[in-house]
């Protein structure tokens, strides 16, 4: 299973935000099909006095074709969705993108249309820095 160029990137704008990675990747069974998410990560909530729990997909969308990378970190999305509210429902899942590709592909009507549709959350990160820049549900 190869890691996404910027996994470490994503996963260091996560701890740095005060999240404990957890699993990396995260392994759910579901029926006889064995599924591996990036990462799985976690963090206390304090005022709540519980834990937040979240699963993120990696996508660092290097290609020649943006749109063909579309496609497949959505289909990746909706089936990992689809494992996740059957295994732990109470984790939720994040697709996390560069800045780059969330400021001009995630911008156009196809990609807003899809995002909206399919409730899509998004981490948008800058992989240079190592900085998780916007959470978006």
């Amino acid at each position: 299973m190869a890691k996404d160029i910027f996994h470490d990137a994503v996963k260091r704008g996560l701890e740095s935000a005060g999240w404990t990675v957890t699993d990396d990747p995260l392994s759910l069974k579901f029926g006889d099909t064995r599924i591996y998410i990036d990462l799985g990560a976690e963090r206390i909530l304090a005022a709540e006095r519980g834990e937040e729990k979240i699963a993120v997909e990696v996508k660092t969308f290097a290609s020649d074709s943006v749109v063909f990378d579309f496609h497949l970190a959505i289909g990746q999305f909706i089936n990992y969705q689809v494992a996740l509210e059957n295994k732990e429902p109470n984790r939720l899942l994040y697709l996390a993108v560069p800045e780059e590709i969330y400021s001009t592909f995630f911008q156009s009507l196809l990609a807003k249309s899809v995002v909206q549709k399919y409730q899509i959350r998004l981490i948008v990160y800058e992989p240079e820095t190592e900085v998780i820049l916007e959470w978006l549900s």
